[in-house]
């Protein structure tokens, strides 16, 4: 069972990524609970509802030319009908009209609280931190409306600070 736990929380995690560079917004539906917390700190935002957490990120990724979201090295930690994952992100962001260049690319990572329902396994709470980053800064703020937190940290940073959720999980165990 726990395998099957395992697959189905992955599948989860890179239909994210998917659902973003499709821009097939309802699928968020298939990834996170209706009460989601999403914590993005390169966006320098938060956002508590799927409804909320949909339409801004329809509205930031819609006005993109391209975007590409990688989701790798995903770990998967199961609980009974609780779960922890943490998994790397890569995002590359294009707006053609950006002055100094179309492209950003960033690489970090998302640390997850999911819950099994009726539907499947959801993301409740995600933390989204930026490892690191190259490119054009305007590409993703062009306004700087949501004063992204640009500040490159290492992962054993957020782990010394204890900020890891996932690690906070394996090891208490």
């Amino acid at each position: 069972m726990i395998n099957e736990d395992k697959a189905a929380i992955i599948e989860a995690l890179n239909m994210y990524a998917f659902a973003l560079d499709a821009r097939q917004w309802d699928l968020f539906d298939r990834v996170f609970t209706e009460d989601v917390e999403a914590v993005f700190g390169p966006a320098g935002a938060a956002w508590v509802g799927r409804a909320e957490f949909k339409a801004s990120f329809a509205a930031f990724h819609d006005s993109l030319d391209s975007h590409v979201h990688t989701m790798m090295g995903q770990l998967v930690d199961v609980d009974g009908d609780t779960a922890h994952a943490f998994s790397y992100g890569n995002w590359l962001l294009v707006r053609e009209a950006a002055e100094g260049g179309p492209t950003w690319t960033g690489t970090g990572y998302y640390d997850d609280e999911l819950v099994r329902t009726d539907e499947g396994w959801r993301i409740r709470r995600r933390v989204c931190r930026l490892l690191s980053w190259t490119g054009n800064p305007s590409v993703p703020e062009p306004q700087r409306e949501h004063q992204p937190d640009m500040n490159a940290i290492g992962l054993h940073q957020f782990a010394a600070k204890g900020d890891i959720t996932f690690l906070k999980a394996i090891t208490k165990k």
